[in-house]
C-alpha cells in the first residue's frame, strides 16, 4: 500500500500476525491510500466448518445455509465467503489417495457460485489476508437447558463451552486445530456460541458484537435453512454447478454404455445456470434406470426402511420391467462383499468404476458427483430413504425439469409397513 502524502505527517505503524495497522497518523492535508485499499471498506471473511464426521452432500447444504447469511451480513458491509477445503471424509476410504486440502473448484464452478455470492478459495484467503491467521472462531452448539420452559424462540449467546474444545493453545498463545489439514494455521481466539434459530439470526451478533476481520463458525450445521426450499435456497442450490470435467466424464460413460445423450433424452443443459429453467416434465432421462443403493452405516445401524440386497434387487428388477427398462446404472457404497452379491443376483448392472489413476485425479468426491450426475440424467430414479446423497439427485432432477413422480421415490425395508415416498420439494425461480 502506498500512502501519498502532503506536508508534515507522523505516524507510527505495528504488524500483528495479519496486517498492517496505522496506530497514529496526523497531517494538515488530507491523506489518499492507493493500491486498492481504503480504511472505510475493510473487507470481513466468513469462514465456516462442519462436524467431522458429516460426509460430503450434508456439507454441501450447510454451504447453502452460510450463503443465506452471507446475503444477510452484506446489507450492511463487504463480507465474502471463505470454502472451506474438503477432506478427510467418513465416506472417502480409497486407499493410498491423498483427499485433504481439496479446493472447491475440484468439485464445483467457483464462477457459477459467485454469481450468487462472493467466494474464495481458503489459500486465496491466506494469500489476500496477510496469512494463515484466523482472527476469532465461534464454536457452535446448542443451549445446554435446551428449550426454554419447552418454548421455541430464536436466540444466540455467547456461553461455556459445553463439549472439550478441538483447539490447543501453543506456547505463542495462538489456537491451533484440524483447519482442513493446513497445519500452519493459527486462530488468534476462540470462544463458544449457544445458537438457535436460523443461519441469518447470527448476522447482528456477528455485526454487533465481533470486530474480528475473519470469524470461524465452526459447527456450522447448528443453525437452520433461512427458508427451506424457498427462492433464496433454490437459487444458491442452482448456483452448485457441478466442476465441468466432472460432467463431461459422466456424459460420456452415459452415451457409451447407457445410450444415452442431452439431445435424445432432452435435458439441455446451460453452463449459466441464472438461464437454466427447464419445464417441470420436459426430461425423458435416458434410457436406464438410476439406482441409489446406501449401504454401510445404514444397514449397520440396522435401519427398518433399508432393504437387503435380495428386497433391493426385487424392487429394481420390478420398476425395470415398468418402465421398459433393460438397463440400470447403481450408485452404491456396499463393501466389496456385499458387491459381488449384487454382481451375481444383478449381472445387468452398469456401474462408473475409475481406475487408480482416475481416481488419483478425480478423487472420491468428484466419483461421487459423475455418479449424481449419471443418476439424475435416468428416465427413473430410486434412492435410499433420508439419504442426503438421494437428495441432492432429487435436487438436480428437478433442475433439470424431470417429471416428481420419476424422481421421487425410494426403496422400501423388507418388513417396513409404511414406506413414505420422498417430498416433492418444486423449484422456485
Amino acid at each position: 500500500m502506498e500512502l501519498v502524502l502532503r506536508d508534515q505527517v507522523r505516524f507510527s505503524v505495528m504488524w500483528t500476525p495479519r496486517n498492517l495497522v496505522l496506530l497514529t497518523i496526523s497531517t494538515a492535508e488530507p491523506v489518499m491510500f492507493s493500491g486498492g485499499w481504503s480504511p472505510h471498506t475493510l473487507r470481513n471473511y466468513l469462514l465456516y466448518d462442519v462436524n467431522p464426521p458429516e460426509g460430503f452432500n450434508l456439507r454441501r447444504d450447510v454451504y447453502i445455509r452460510m450463503a443465506s447469511l452471507l446475503k444477510t451480513l452484506r446489507k450492511q458491509g463487504d463480507w465474502v465467503l471463505v470454502l472451506p477445503p474438503w477432506g478427510r471424509l467418513y465416506h472417502w476410504q480409497s486407499p493410498d489417495v491423498h483427499q485433504v486440502r481439496i479446493p472447491w473448484a475440484e468439485f464445483f464452478s467457483l464462477t457459477s457460485l459467485q454469481t450468487n455470492v462472493p467466494v474464495i478459495e481458503y489459500e486465496e484467503f491466506i494469500a489476500e489476508s496477510g496469512g494463515p491467521f484466523i482472527d476469532q472462531v465461534l464454536v457452535m452448539q446448542n443451549y445446554a437447558e435446551g428449550w426454554t420452559e419447552g418454548k421455541w424462540e430464536e436466540k444466540v449467546d455467547e456461553r461455556p463451552c459445553i463439549d472439550r474444545l478441538m483447539y490447543t493453545k501453543d506456547k505463542q498463545g495462538y489456537y491451533r486445530g484440524w483447519f482442513w489439514g493446513y497445519e500452519e494455521t493459527r486462530a488468534l481466539n476462540v470462544t463458544c456460541l449457544s445458537a438457535q434459530g436460523h443461519a441469518s439470526i447470527l448476522a447482528p451478533f456477528l455485526q454487533e458484537n465481533i470486530t474480528a476481520t475473519s470469524v470461524l463458525l465452526d459447527r456450522a450445521e447448528t443453525v437452520l435453512h433461512d427458508h427451506y426450499a424457498g427462492k433464496d435456497y433454490w437459487d444458491t442450490r442452482r448456483s452448485m454447478v457441478f466442476a465441468k470435467h466432472l460432467r463431461v466424464i459422466g456424459d460420456q460413460f452415459r452415451a457409451k454404455y447407457l445410450n444415452s445423450t442431452d439431445e435424445k433424452d432432452h435435458t439441455p443443459y446451460n453452463e449459466d445456470w441464472t438461464r437454466m429453467r427447464a419445464k417441470l416434465g420436459s426430461a425423458k432421462g435416458g434410457p436406464y434406470l438410476g439406482v441409489h443403493l446406501r449401504r454401510k452405516d445404514f444397514i449397520w445401524g440396522h435401519r427398518d426402511d433399508v432393504p437387503s440386497l435380495k428386497g433391493a434387487v426385487k424392487k429394481i428388477r420390478s420398476l425395470m420391467k415398468k418402465n421398459k427398462l433393460e438397463n440400470v446404472f447403481v450408485a452404491t457404497d456396499a463393501d466389496e462383499e456385499e458387491m459381488a452379491k449384487l454382481r451375481k443376483m444383478l449381472p445387468e448392472m452398469v456401474r462408473y468404476e475409475p481406475s487408480w489413476e482416475d481416481l488419483e485425479l478425480l478423487k472420491d468426491g468428484g466419483v461421487a458427483i459423475i455418479d449424481q450426475w449419471i443418476c439424475a440424467h435416468s428416465r427413473y430414479f430410486i434412492g435410499t430413504s433420508v439419504s442426503t446423497f438421494s437428495f441432492r439427485i432429487h435436487e438436480e432432477r428437478e433442475i433439470l425439469g424431470f417429471d416428481p413422480k420419476t424422481t421421487y421415490n425410494r426403496f422400501c425395508g423388507d418388513s417396513e409397513k409404511e414406506c413414505e415416498q420422498p417430498t416433492h420439494w418444486k423449484i422456485v425461480y
